[in-house]
């Protein structure tokens, strides 16, 4: 016989919540050909300016294998740059470049738009409660 759960799965939901909030976030990234990776890198050096690789592959919750991919695309597409950095040649560091920030301004104010939405669904109250909560959440989940 199974096991059996008294809590509800909270992962499954926090990936459904992941998943709702980005359907309506989808149609504008697709129009402007993005992915939903690229769109988390181009987000992250939009609001941290250039990084090194690793750091974006941890900002972004992207696995280094795939951001790799997703690097070579969005460069091939003149929406990031990257070179090695001068300090320490082993590394390397990424910029967005004038496409690609023009596009994350661009893309900032479809984004606002949705949170606005969710603050007048849910109330400005229950919206930093719940930014409060998952803030809480990851805290208490580090190692």
């Amino acid at each position: 016989m199974a096991t059996p759960f008294v809590h509800r799965n909270l992962p499954r939901l926090l990936l459904q919540a992941r998943e709702s909030v980005m359907a309506r976030a989808r149609p504008s990234l697709r129009a402007h050909g993005l992915s939903d990776q690229q769109w988390r890198v181009l987000r992250v050096l939009g609001e941290q300016g250039t990084m090194e690789t690793g750091r974006i592959a941890r900002e972004a919750y992207i696995l280094g294998p795939s951001l790799t991919g997703v690097l070579m695309r969005m460069e091939r597409d003149a929406l990031v740059r990257r070179q090695r950095d001068p300090a320490d040649q082993r590394r390397t560091v990424v910029e967005a470049t004038a496409k690609g920030l023009k596009l994350v301004e661009k893309l900032s104010h479809t984004v606002e738009q949705h949170y606005d939405w969710m603050e007048k669904s849910l109330g400005q109250r229950k919206l930093s409660q719940l930014y409060e909560l998952l803030d809480r959440l990851i805290e208490l989940e580090q190692p």
